[in-house]
């Protein structure tokens, strides 16, 4: 059976590949992606997500703008990380497909609302905005997601844009605290995964080596990514995060992880948006996550590879 999915998106590199991927896998059925503040202004997420759809061939799945910042601070965007566009590094024509007049909250309620119960999967890739105002506007539809699968927050790694936060985390707190406390059933891909799945310069060359548009864009992207992380971690490639959301709902037997409770801090400023998991279950705390922590990385880039040169 294919699972009905919406991919709520700040696009980003990463993101982008993460929905390439998703639209060449037979398992899933994209009913649409919303799209938040988050790695760059909603204005230009909105535009890039409706660019990798074209790049995809896939015009037909709708595009929905969301909301333009966190429930309750000011936006932080990551444009050091992906570059003005959020895009850099594999220039796209402007897209011709029109963005949905339907806001992405709207969207999202009335998706849950009208499929049958437990159908539709919510894979958020950025910041946790989106859901957490739907779940805010409508708690009925909490009983009806099938599942939460998300990328963001970190244990042993702790954070990528604080000392103690995951940058989807950090942006907005108060909605991944909403979020990670709804009762919805949890899938975290924290940086604890990601920073295990590194890209490298041998697997840009493999992309471009099968002469298809789609990996040559992918390849490009990858090559301006890396740069940042290479100078931050002197890491020889850097981590493709928010593919795992998708490669799990595909193969997840590639992770594995644990169930533990995992609380979101809102309100100290040195610790902001840190996911205080309780990965050695030190408390009486219920779990309220299955949070990973391993990954199959040579198994991760042959799916995604794969699976982008069907497109």
């Amino acid at each position: 059976m294919r699972r009905d999915i919406i991919i709520d998106t700040d696009p980003g590199q990463d993101d982008a590949v993460a929905i390439l991927l998703a639209l060449a896998s037979e398992e899933l059925n994209v009913l649409g992606l919303t799209c938040v503040a988050g790695n760059v202004p909603l204005e230009r997420t909105s535009y890039n997500a409706r660019q990798v759809c074209e790049l995809a061939g896939r015009a037909d799945v709708p595009v929905f703008a969301g909301c333009d910042r966190p429930m309750g601070r000011g936006l932080v965007t990551a444009e050091h990380v992906h570059g003005d566009s959020g895009l850099d590094g594999a220039p796209l024509p402007a897209p011709v497909m029109e963005l949905q007049s339907t806001h992405a909250v709207d969207f999202i309620i009335s998706a849950l609302r009208t499929a049958p119960p437990k159908t539709i999967t919510l894979c958020p890739l950025g910041p946790l905005t989106n859901i957490a105002t739907a779940l805010q506007r409508a708690p009925d539809i909490a009983e009806r997601i099938a599942q939460v699968v998300l990328m963001g927050g970190a244990y042993f790694e702790v954070g990528n844009i604080t000392p103690a936060a995951e940058f989807n985390i950090y942006v907005d707190p108060e909605a991944a605290q909403l979020v990670f406390r709804s009762g919805v059933d949890l899938v975290a891909a924290p940086l604890d995964v990601t920073h295990k799945a590194l890209t490298t310069p041998a697997w840009s060359a493999a992309l471009r080596a099968k002469n298809h548009p789609v990996c040559d864009v992918v390849a490009g992207w990858t090559e301006f990514f890396e740069r940042f992380d290479s100078e931050k971690y002197g890491s020889e490639g850097a981590p493709l995060h928010d593919p795992c959301v998708i490669a799990y709902l595909i193969a997840p037997e590639l992770f594995s992880g644990r169930r533990i409770n995992v609380e979101i801090e809102t309100q100290s400023e040195l610790t902001r948006g840190m996911t205080v998991a309780d990965w050695w279950r030190v408390t009486d705390r219920p779990a309220n996550a299955l949070f990973l922590g391993n990954i199959d990385a040579t198994g991760y880039f042959d799916l995604i590879t794969q699976r982008l040169a069907r497109l």
